[in-house]
């Protein structure tokens, strides 16, 4: 069951689906465009609004946020990481970033299924999971652009730290909503 669970008539649950999507959307965008001191690079924090999301909105709703912020971005609104300055819509995506971007959209559901009623360290492997397909994606549309020798320090290597400290986070930041809900109700 998702943290968000929706217990509104079918048009009402609509409507808040396609807000809870549009303003998912809205948070990946904010996390793209966020950048953190970190080693060896910085780091964005859409990583962690996917994963977030996907975890605390469940499969249909996670998957929905990143689909509304991909088709933002295919649509030539500046929402990725170094947009508009590096590109934007369907030539940014095309780009060496692309497969990360294609990896969102099937680890969010895949994260959101597997978080679905589990706890801390659940939802942290439920992310580990997506993300995971992420990478593959990723490095696999990545290696179009490089060397096969250099695929592994270019789109793996620099980033994974970071990340597990992304998923460390968003599963933590969860836990505790999950808690003051409870002490709400």
């Amino acid at each position: 069951m998702a943290f968000l669970t929706p217990s509104l008539t079918r048009p009402a649950a609509l409507g808040r689906g396609f807000a809870l999507a549009l303003g998912g959307a809205a948070l990946i965008t904010l996390g793209a465009k966020i950048q953190i001191p970190f080693w060896p690079v910085p780091m964005t924090m859409h990583t962690l609004a996917v994963f977030f999301l996907a975890a605390a909105l469940g499969p249909r709703l996670g998957l929905a946020a990143v689909a509304t912020y991909l088709t933002a971005g295919a649509l030539g609104m500046p929402v990725f990481s170094g947009t508009p300055e590096r590109g934007i819509g369907l030539a940014y995506m095309a780009g060496p970033t692309g497969g990360y971007l294609a990896g969102y959209l099937l680890g969010a559901p895949l994260t959101g299924w597997l978080a679905q009623g589990r706890g801390l360290i659940g939802r942290f492997l439920a992310m580990l999971a997506g993300l995971t397909v992420v990478y593959a994606c990723g490095l696999a549309w990545l290696a179009g652009f490089v060397p096969a020798s250099s695929v592994l320090a270019a789109g793996l290597t620099p980033f994974i730290l970071g990340d597990l400290v992304k998923l460390a986070l968003a599963s933590g930041l969860i836990t505790a909503l999950v808690r003051l809900r409870a002490r709400a109700e």
